[in-house]
């Protein structure tokens, strides 16, 4: 995984652990900062494109609420959308049943990923092997 997060590194969007939201920003701003810092955007633009997201997901009423206030499915949802906001982005979900245990399989990620996927270039998911299952792969699939 390593070589490939290096080959896509100015585009790269991460959903995982080891990349955590900053707790104490509301989650707007968690989002908007990508732009922000990146492109420039004025907190403005950047704020209401945030929004804009959220609501995508259904999710509007949590725009200020801060990381230890998140239910496990609106954390995921927001790690997803801020890892959206990279421009062209290649988005990688790192081992997404770690942040996300309880799911019986792999729907919720790909149901997630069409909700941004005008905002994507590639989207990877990256879990270990005993959890294809989970995504509806066999062992017919690697041939």
């Amino acid at each position: 995984m390593e070589g490939f997060l290096a080959d896509h590194k100015s585009h790269l969007g991460m959903v995982s652990l080891e990349v955590p939201l900053i707790s104490n920003l509301p989650v707007w701003s968690n989002i908007a900062l990508i732009r922000q810092y990146h492109e420039n955007m004025p907190w403005e633009e950047a704020k209401t494109q945030a929004l804009d997201l959220l609501q995508r997901f259904g999710m509007a009423a949590a725009a200020e609420k801060r990381n230890p206030s998140l239910t496990a499915e609106e954390r995921f949802c927001i790690m997803l959308i801020r890892a959206a906001m990279v421009r062209d982005a290649v988005v990688v979900l790192d081992r997404p049943f770690r942040i996300l245990p309880d799911l019986p399989d792999g729907r919720f990620f790909t149901d997630s990923l069409r909700k941004v996927d005008d905002l994507i270039a590639e989207a990877h998911i990256f879990d270990y092997n005993w959890e294809k299952e989970r995504y509806g792969a066999t062992d017919d699939a690697e041939d």
